[in-house]
């Protein structure tokens, strides 16, 4: 026979455990709901009940976390919920199996950061991992709202500090203060937009919280080498040490490709003939063949660099490894930098150098963005100030003709009439 009582407090202290097998003490309140008893004298409050003719039993908690009155309190809950044709075990199983935002991270790595290039996936990757996931790694992936999307943008535009550069490179290094990072924001909304996106097309939410989310202003780096400026640093390269190093240099500056690009071009991707070099989709930030003519002087490069490198190296500038190109060139760079007197200057910044050089030449943005493999009108878009001085020579070609001419300005003055006013 079931043994039926009122559940109480007393009740669950008192019931005594049985050798090697578990029973129930079932609540006279609320149907089903009950205390189950182990052999090893653990308690725990279960609901029984009956759904598309099968027997269930769901466990609310053990005791004595859960009180008796919260236990009933929850029976009482799912009870109403059963009387309605729901199943809550069902429901608990699917929460429990719900994708989760640990989840969605690791698919989205799987599956879209190797269609990227390398240093776009690396850098996803850290913010996924370092930022992402220990924010939110063990939510439910539906349960991410717009509000929580733009509470955690404004926590990564915050910043954070960050060591002094200024100190020496150890543990006693002091951290400075909070540097704002609206630009890390921006890029960390993109990569949240874009795996959302995902978690729709795998049907695992309905819409997208990170679509819209708040941008901020960005103000692009604008830093143009003078004609002084070049010519210092020409100088710097032509008398460094490390001419392989240098010549890498001499390309950013006459080609406006980027650092990476160079570093890892092979012979094989120059046609002297034609004067055209083909970077692979693998080098380029499109992911995109990008072919570009080159100069004379390029031309005289690559072929000093047949002469320099071995027979049989792919590499127009092989590094110390053996079969791989030069790594980096940061320290020859800060040497140069130094030597040339251009301490605030990045080796990018002779890209954006290239582009307004061909601005005061004539070329058109479209060009512009061809040569530098711009995959999008609005990146080249920033050179497009640059184009002011013909603009401003046409306008004022214009009010030199409307200017009044000396005699009518003379006359006005003596007749003391008003001057056109087109004047």
């Amino acid at each position: 026979m079931v043994k039926r009582l009122k559940l109480n407090e007393k009740t669950l202290r008192e019931a005594e455990p049985k050798p090697g097998v578990s029973y129930q003490i079932f609540d006279t309140e609320v149907i089903g709901f009950a205390a189950r008893v182990q052999a090893s004298g653990a308690r725990t409050f279960t609901i029984d009940y009956r759904h598309a003719g099968r027997q269930r039993r769901m466990t609310i908690g053990r005791w004595p976390e859960w009180s008796v009155t919260a236990a009933r309190e929850r029976a009482k809950e799912l009870r109403r919920a059963i009387d309605e044709g729901q199943d809550p075990l069902a429901a608990r199983d699917e929460w429990r199996g719900a994708p989760r935002i640990t989840d969605m991270i690791d698919r989205y790595i799987a599956e879209h950061l190797p269609k990227l290039a390398k240093t776009n996936a690396g850098d996803q990757l850290s913010m996924l991992k370092k930022m992402v996931e220990p924010a939110w790694g063990n939510r439910l992936v539906t349960e991410i709202t717009k509000s929580d999307v733009a509470k955690f943008l404004d926590f990564v535009a915050e910043g954070r500090p960050r060591p002094c550069k200024a100190k020496p490179n150890n543990r006693a290094r002091k951290l400075q203060g909070h540097k704002p990072t609206p630009i890390r924001a921006n890029r960390m909304g993109e990569v949240l937009r874009k795996m959302f996106t995902l978690a729709v097309e795998w049907e695992w939410r309905t819409d997208n919280p990170a679509q819209g989310f708040h941008r901020r202003i960005e103000h692009a780096r604008e830093r143009f080498l003078s004609p002084e400026e070049l010519t210092r640093l020409a100088v710097v390269l032509d008398t460094a040490e490390d001419q392989r190093a240098a010549a890498i240099i001499r390309m950013c500056m006459l080609t406006g490709a980027r650092v990476g690009e160079v570093r890892t071009a092979r012979f094989e991707q120059f046609n002297l003939d034609y004067a055209i070099w083909s970077k692979p989709a693998s080098t380029t930030k499109q992911r995109k063949i990008h072919r570009v003519p080159i100069s004379q002087d390029v031309a005289a490069i690559v072929r000093l660099r047949l002469r320099a490198v071995p027979s049989g190296n792919p590499w127009l500038f092989p590094g110390e490894t053996v079969g791989q190109p030069v790594r980096e060139i940061r320290r020859f760079w800060a040497k140069a930098q130094k030597d040339a007197g251009l301490a605030d200057v990045r080796i990018h910044d002779l890209r954006h150098t290239f582009a307004s050089l061909l601005v005061s030449g004539g070329a058109s943005l479209e060009m512009i963005g061809k040569l530098l493999g711009h995959s999008q009108m609005q990146t080249t878009q920033r050179y497009a100030h640059l184009m002011d001085s013909p603009l401003r020579a046409g306008v004022d070609t214009v009010a030199s003709l409307l200017r009044p001419r000396p005699r009518l300005v003379h006359d006005a003055a003596q007749d003391g009439t008003d001057l056109p006013k087109s004047a």
